[in-house]
C-alpha cells in the first residue's frame, strides 16, 4: 500500500480502488515484480556495454519505491559523475509516461543542489523509442510467436489485440508539443509491427492476423473523468460478438511483466476470453530480449554524440520518424499545473557550468 499511495499521490485515487488494487498484489505475491524486472534488465545493460567495451557505470533509480531517485543520484555525485544519460522504462509521450520521470528528475536535482555545494550532474535522457528498430523486432518476434501457439480456425482468422496503459483523454490531448501524440505513437507502432508480422508470415507461406486493434487497461482515475477507451475486457466480448476466432493479445505499452501485465491481462483478460469461450493468448514483453537491449545502448550513444554536437544516424520505424533528443517546452504538460521538469528545452539546471542544450532534432 505504501508503494502504490506514492504512485497515485495528487492524482485524486479513490481509497477503494487502491484497496482493490492492492489485493492484486497479494494474489501474486504480495509485492510489485518490477524491481526484479528492472535487475534482470540491468545485468542485461551491463553485458551489452561490456561487450561494446563500454566501462560506464549504471546507476537505478526508481520514483515510487526504493532504490529512490535522489539517493541514486546522491550516490553518482558522490562517485565524481559529471553527467548521466537516463532510461525510462516507459517507450512513450504522455505526462505519466514522460514528463513526470522529467519532473521526478528536476525535483531530485534540485534537492541534491540545495545540500551540497558540489554541482549535481548533468542529465540527459535517451528519446522515445517505441519506434526504434530493436523494440519493434522485438514485438514482432512475440507476436509471431504467440500466433503459432493458436491452432486451427482460432489461428487463421485470429486478430492481433495491442494493449497499453489506459490514461484520461486530456493527458492524451496535451502529449506531445501538438497533443494527441500518445495514441498516435501507439497505433502507429501496432501497424509497423503488424505489417512486419504479415510479411513474415507471408514470406513463410503462412496466412496473415485478420486484422488489428488498439486496447487499454488499467483505468484508474473517478469515473466521473473520461479515458482512452476500449477497455480490453470490453473489446474482447466485441471481438467475440464479431465472431471472431481467436485473439493474440500485444502489451505493447510495456517493456516488462509488471502488474499491468500479469494481472490486467494474464489474469483478468484471460478470464474475460475463457468465459466467453475465445481462444486468447498474451504475447511476451520485450523485456531483456537481446536486441531491444542494444537498442536502449544504442539510444545512449546517439544521445552522446548529439551531446558532443555530431549527427549521428537515428533509426526509426514507421511513419512518424524519430523523436527529438530534448523535449519542446510545454511538452506533455501536467495536468495539474508547471512544475520543473529535467531533460527539456525549458530546463535551466542547476549546473552553472553546464553547456547549452541539444536542439530538438
Amino acid at each position: 500500500m505504501p508503494f502504490l499511495e506514492n504512485v497515485t499521490r495528487g492524482r485524486g485515487i479513490p481509497r477503494e480502488r487502491l484497496d482493490a488494487v492492492a489485493e492484486h498484489y497479494l494474489r501474486l505475491g504480495g509485492r510489485s515484480p518490477i524491481n526484479d524486472q528492472n535487475r534482470a534488465l540491468l545485468a542485461a545493460l551491463r553485458g551489452e556495454l561490456d561487450a561494446r567495451g563500454l566501462s560506464v557505470p549504471l546507476y537505478w533509480g526508481n520514483r515510487n519505491w526504493h532504490p529512490f531517485l535522489l539517493d541514486t543520484l546522491r550516490q553518482a555525485g558522490a562517485d565524481g559523475v559529471r553527467r548521466l544519460c537516463v532510461i525510462v522504462t516507459s517507450a512513450y509521450s504522455s505526462y505519466s509516461g514522460c514528463r513526470q520521470y522529467r519532473e521526478d528528475l528536476a525535483t531530485a536535482l534540485l534537492e541534491l543542489a540545495a545540500e551540497t555545494s558540489a554541482p549535481p550532474p548533468e542529465v540527459d535522457k535517451i528519446r522515445h523509442y517505441y519506434n526504434h528498430p530493436g523494440f519493434v523486432a522485438a514485438v514482432t518476434d512475440a507476436v509471431v510467436d504467440g500466433l503459432a501457439t493458436l491452432q486451427g480456425a482460432a489461428r487463421d482468422g485470429a486478430r492481433l489485440v495491442f494493449v497499453t496503459h489506459a490514461v484520461p483523454t486530456a493527458m492524451d490531448e496535451a502529449a506531445g508539443p501538438g497533443g494527441g501524440l500518445y495514441v498516435r505513437q501507439h497505433r502507429d507502432v501496432a501497424a509497423s509491427v503488424t505489417a512486419a508480422v504479415t510479411a513474415r508470415l507471408r514470406a513463410e507461406g503462412a496466412r496473415p492476423a485478420a486484422g488489428w486493434d488498439l486496447a487499454y487497461c488499467s483505468r484508474s482515475g473517478p469515473p466521473t473523468q473520461p479515458w482512452l477507451e476500449p477497455d480490453v475486457n470490453d473489446h474482447l466480448g466485441d471481438l467475440h460478438a464479431r465472431g471472431v476466432p481467436g485473439v493474440v493479445v500485444i502489451p505493447v505499452g510495456f517493456v516488462s511483466d509488471h502488474m499491468e501485465v500479469v494481472y490486467d491481462l494474464d489474469t483478468e483478460a484471460r478470464d474475460t476470453a475463457g468465459r466467453l469461450g475465445l481462444p486468447f493468448v498474451r504475447a511476451a514483453t520485450v523485456g531483456t530480449d537481446r536486441r531491444f537491449v542494444a537498442g536502449l545502448v544504442d539510444l545512449v550513444l546517439e544521445q552522446a554524440a548529439l551531446a558532443r554536437g555530431e549527427t549521428p544516424d537515428r533509426p526509426a520505424v514507421g511513419g512518424l520518424g524519430p523523436s527529438w533528443s530534448v523535449c519542446p517546452p510545454g511538452c506533455c504538460r501536467n495536468p495539474r499545473g508547471d512544475r520543473p521538469a529535467a531533460c527539456g528545452a525549458d530546463w535551466a539546471g542547476v549546473r552553472p557550468d553546464a553547456p547549452a542544450a541539444v536542439s530538438p532534432a
